[in-house]
Formats: C-alpha cells, sequence, structure tokens
C-alpha cells in the first residue's frame, strides 16, 4: 500500500520536526494539491488555513496543533475530519498548574516582590480542597500530580462522570457550590460561548477569601473587571494567572501591580516542550489513519472543540 501523502503547512521546512513525524507515522510530506490529509503548523495565523485547503482539494483530514482552538472554529466545517492537540500538552500545563497553586497558597506573590523581611504567610495544599473546571487532559494529569497531598478533588464538567482519583464530578448548575468550598480553584476549560466569562463576580462572591484561582485555560474564562475587583477587595486569596484577557496583558495593566497575583505569560506549555508532543501525537494518528482507527482529539464541530 502506498503511503498517504500529508502536508506539512504552512512552510513545513520551518519544522522539521513534524516533517520527520510524518515519515514516523508511515505517511510522505507532499504539497497540498496532491495532499489527503493536511498537519496544520501555525496556530498563530488561522487566516492561512482556507488558502491552503483551497489549494488541496482532496485533503480529508485536518490535524491542529493546540487543544484550544478557538481562533479556528469559525473555520470548521463538515466537509473535512478535524483533530486537535487534546490531551498533548496535559503533563507539562497541569504541572504548572501545581507551581501556581504552591506558589499562591505559600505566598509566593508578597515574597517575590519583598525589600525587607516580612511576616508569614501561608497555607497547605497537603489535605486541601481542589476544585478543576474542566474534565480534560490537563484534569487528569493534575489528578494524578495532587496524590501525594492527599486533597479532595471536585472537577466540574458539562457531562458528569465518576473519573479516577476524583471525589465528586458535578455538573455546571453546581458551580457555585463547587467553588464555595475549595482552596484551590484550577480553571482547564475549553473556551466556548458557555464557558466564556465563567469566573464572574458571582463566582468569585462564592468563592472562599482565602481561596486562589488558578488559570490555565484562556483569558476569556475569567471577567477581567471582576477579577480585579475580587482581588482589590480582599475578596478571594489570590489568583495565578498563565493566560489574560487581554493577552499579552498590557504594561501598567492593575494587575501587574497585585501582591495577591501571579502571572506567567502563558508559558504553561512552551514551543520547546510542545512541539516534540505534538509531533508524537502526528505520529501516532498517521499511524492511525493508515490503519483506519479512531484518530486522537477528535474536534466536536458543533461544540467547537
Amino acid at each position: 500500500m502506498e503511503p498517504p501523502c500529508i502536508a506539512v503547512e504552512p512552510d513545513c521546512w520551518r519544522r522539521p520536526v513534524l516533517v520527520d513525524a510524518v515519515a514516523a507515522g508511515g505517511g510522505r510530506v507532499v504539497g497540498p494539491l496532491e495532499a489527503e490529509a493536511l498537519v496544520w503548523a501555525e496556530p498563530a495565523a488561522p487566516e492561512l488555513l482556507p488558502e491552503v485547503l483551497a489549494a488541496g482539494p482532496s485533503i480529508q483530514w485536518v490535524q491542529l496543533p493546540y487543544a484550544g482552538i478557538e481562533n479556528l472554529t469559525h473555520l470548521l466545517d463538515r466537509d473535512h475530519r478535524w483533530t486537535c492537540g487534546k490531551g498533548v500538552y496535559a503533563e507539562p500545563v497541569a504541572e504548572h498548574a501545581l507551581m501556581l497553586a504552591l506558589a499562591g497558597l505559600r505566598g509566593m506573590g508578597s515574597f517575590a516582590r519583598a525589600r525587607r523581611w516580612s511576616p508569614p504567610e501561608g497555607r497547605n495544599l497537603l489535605g486541601g480542597r481542589v476544585t478543576v473546571l474542566g474534565g480534560g487532559g490537563i484534569t487528569e494529569s493534575l489528578v494524578r500530580l495532587l496524590t501525594p497531598w492527599d486533597c479532595r478533588i471536585t472537577v466540574l464538567r458539562r457531562h458528569p462522570a465518576p473519573m479516577p482519583g476524583v471525589d465528586r464530578v458535578v455538573g455546571p448548575e453546581s458551580l457555585h457550590d463547587a467553588l464555595g468550598d475549595a482552596d484551590v480553584v484550577v480553571v482547564a476549560l475549553a473556551l466556548t460561548h458557555e464557558t466564556t466569562g465563567i469566573i464572574d463576580a458571582d463566582a468569585l462572591n462564592a468563592m472562599s477569601p482565602h481561596a486562589w484561582l488558578i488559570n490555565v485555560g484562556r483569558g476569556g474564562h475569567a471577567v477581567t473587571d471582576d477579577l480585579v475587583d475580587a482581588l482589590a477587595a480582599g475578596a478571594i486569596g489570590g489568583a495565578a494567572l498563565d493566560v489574560t484577557d487581554p493577552e499579552p496583558l498590557p504594561d501598567g495593566h492593575p494587575l501587574w501591580s497585585m501582591d495577591n497575583c501571579l502571572i506567567t505569560p502563558h508559558v504553561g506549555n512552551t514551543p520547546e516542550m510542545g512541539l516534540e508532543l505534538l509531533a508524537r501525537r502526528v505520529t501516532e494518528n498517521i499511524g492511525r489513519y493508515i490503519t483506519g482507527r479512531e484518530l486522537l482529539g477528535p474536534v466536536d464541530v458543533d461544540l467547537g472543540y
């Protein structure tokens, strides 16, 4: 059997690791005109994708690079099979979420900015209560990483179902209840119409005054003005954000100067970490494509993720 013809676009030779991944999976790298599948390698330039698809009339399957595809959802159609990076970057992002939770609870926002010896502050994660919004790969990895801390874990997801290592799984209608008894709230959701602004003034008011909000999802999950108000008023313990709205967060924004806010510049998964992980997914999915098995990371065109 001839190897499937796979395009890696745009400008495939800038990403040789993906070219090698296609070959490792049993595919042959070609231009869009000859291709039956496309590995899209430029998430920051969605405007280029329609042109590539138009140049590849035989493309049946499109592999997108990230789990969050909100800047590409307007291009989804039923003429192609779509897969994304669901689960690919779960491990590094979960590790980052755990780091932010520990830093927040242990007062690193204050200590890192201090210029003199300061009074003690901090809370234990050990035996704490953690609520995670989202039930995907990041959550599964985070639950495993939390095992040594013996936390009581609640997960909120669209369709509640038992999860290994999780004490309680609830649906969206239980949001405020799930927030209310948590020491740490981790946002690890896909950004959709339903989840945009899920952390608003009401949600923040439902949280415990000592609780830390950790956002490794998307900046649009939190209403930034409401979050600034809550932090300024001490309504929650603090926020540790790897994503913001707007992003990048502008110079001089109030969040930069708040002792109870930690910000990292969307580095839960960096290109150095992520490209090798994406390459493994490309290799695996091409192997599955060749043998007719179910592809990993399918996109629901109706839900947009």
